[in-house]
């Protein structure tokens, strides 16, 4: 097992607290109004549970059909590969995640920050953090 390690991103942070071969523990941190990447991910399973906060996550199985589901403190998220998504602050808020292992298989679509692509950029996070 690894360390705890924050990862800083333009709309909070990331603290991994879990990562294994089996499985992954992060949870995230969003400031109100910022939201991650309208994103898929091709292997990696995950469960997003609303810690505090709260959460409007977009979600689908088509870029043009996406819904909206608004989370509060309790509520949880399944998110299969394959599945749209995107989780916004309505507030402050923090998400604990687990999931599979595979924590750079994301396929962003959209992105406020000018991110683009498959994987995670740290550098490019922390430059935009500072901005936050």
């Amino acid at each position: 097992m690894q360390e705890i390690q924050i990862k800083e991103k333009p709309w909070g942070r990331e603290i991994w607290f879990a990562q294994t071969d089996e499985y992954a523990g992060k949870i995230l941190e969003i400031k109100k109004g910022h939201r991650y990447s309208l994103q898929y991910h091709e292997k990696k399973k995950e469960t997003q549970y609303i810690i505090e906060g709260k959460v409007k996550m977009t979600h689908g199985k088509e870029k043009g059909a996406l819904e909206e589901t608004i989370l509060n403190p309790g509520d949880k998220f399944d998110i299969l590969p394959y599945t749209i998504h995107r989780a916004e602050a309505l507030e402050d808020s923090k998400i604990f995640e687990v999931s599979t292992p595979e924590l750079d298989d994301v396929v962003k679509l959209e992105d406020d920050y000018g991110r683009s692509g498959k994987g995670n950029d740290e550098n490019l996070d922390a430059q935009l953090h500072q901005k936050l």
